[in-house]
């Protein structure tokens, strides 16, 4: 099986090579670049399973580098590491999309099991991707062709055909049916940010969604406070 491959870049050239020493001797394979000039070159060369940023680096610091990312690559998996502590670049880190955030002084073997879990999770993610029917309730929902079906059984179906946006959203609400979508992930998945506006456009996708929903009085879309929301769906014999 080929190893994964990481792209670290810190611009500490011995701590650069101590960790892709470690990561090397964990299977994983590494390409180091020491500036975010370099990290976005290589980036452009190789593919890659997953990224390890320092934040502050001359050129580019790891926060413009992981944006750019993002707008080519919305899945790619982001480890930023800091010298810094502070709860803004913190924030501003997982605002950007960030898998996860490590400050320095760290433990190696943490960061190794970290490494391993956003892995696991991307992959669980590409897993996903290939879905591309769902059932719920009493709605047969064609993501590819964005056709949500009501049957009602003994009548004719009715067909609904959703936007882009709508059916995108509805995805998500189903590969996570009856669990906690957060509001978070939907918003860097679906609109690219997290911010106030885009969520107030969200807010307006979930009420679309409950309208053409409400036709099965087994489903409902909920609010979860602080978190996000959950696709709900009760069996027949629960009604």
């Amino acid at each position: 099986m080929a190893s994964h491959k990481i792209l670290l870049v810190e611009d500490d050239q011995n701590f650069g090579d101590v960790l892709r020493s470690y990561l090397v001797m964990h299977d994983y394979e590494v390409t180091l670049a020491t500036d975010g000039d370099a990290g976005a070159q290589a980036y452009e060369e190789e593919d890659f399973d997953l990224c390890i940023f320092d934040v502050m680096m001359p050129k580019k610091d790891g926060f413009t580098l992981a944006r750019e990312i993002r707008e080519k690559d919305a899945q790619m998996p982001i480890i930023f590491l800091t010298a810094k502590s502070m709860k803004e670049d913190v924030l501003k880190g997982f605002k950007i999309g960030a898998d996860d955030y490590i400050a320095k002084p760290f433990n190696s073997e943490e960061l190794l099991l970290r490494i391993q879990a956003i892995l696991k999770r991307s992959k669980r993610a590409e897993a996903e991707e290939d879905i591309k029917e769902f059932d719920i309730g009493k709605f047969h929902f064609n993501y590819p062709l964005r056709i949500l079906t009501f049957d009602p059984g003994g009548v004719e179906e009715e067909q609904m055909k959703l936007s882009p946006k709508e059916a995108q959203l509805l995805r998500l609400f189903a590969m996570r049916m009856n669990d906690i979508l957060p509001r978070s992930e939907a918003l860097t998945k679906i609109w690219g940010e997290d911010n106030y506006f885009t969520a107030r456009s969200m807010d307006v996708f979930v009420t679309k969604l409950r309208k053409y929903l409400k036709r099965d009085d087994n489903i409902e879309i909920v609010n979860i406070h602080g978190n996000g929301f959950q696709l709900l769906v009760k069996a027949e014999n629960e009604a």
